[in-house]
């Protein structure tokens, strides 16, 4: 499961599509429906908010929007909660790894991407404030 601390307009359509699918999926867990994934390490940030239900549904508007502004249907209706108002910090360790990470992703499946990712610098998803710091504790490598 790789939720992307990264802004959705970065990933190109399989990884656009991955990170709603795998979102979805932590949306259950979060809501403790499902025994799978519960330890999920990319899950410790939403489980530290004070709500970790309208966190996830936060980022799942910021996909949506995304979805929909490259002309996707997603169905937004499988967002539970909304309103969540907050920001969360991601690390500008954790956002350059995820950054590598995603370019080594589209240099193998999506040339297009990858030349459009060499062009550019990563900016944040919506939901989170970038911060100083290393990569997340909670990242694995």
């Amino acid at each position: 499961m790789r939720i992307w601390s990264l802004h959705p307009a970065h990933l190109d359509h399989a990884g656009l599509v991955a990170c709603w699918r795998e979102t979805l999926l932590a949306q259950v867990v979060l809501a403790g429906e499902t025994k799978g994934y519960r330890n999920h390490p990319q899950l410790a940030r939403f489980r530290d908010t004070s709500d970790a239900l309208g966190a996830i549904g936060a980022y799942l508007d910021g996909i949506a929007m995304e979805a929909t502004a490259r002309g996707y249907n997603f169905n937004a209706g499988k967002i539970r909660e909304r309103g969540f108002d907050e920001r969360l910090p991601v690390t500008e360790g954790q956002l350059e790894y995820e950054w590598r990470h995603l370019g080594e992703k589209l240099e193998r499946r999506s040339p297009e991407y990858a030349e459009r990712w060499r062009a550019s610098t990563p900016t944040a998803h919506p939901l989170f404030t970038v911060v100083p710091g290393a990569i997340e504790s909670w990242e694995r490598i």
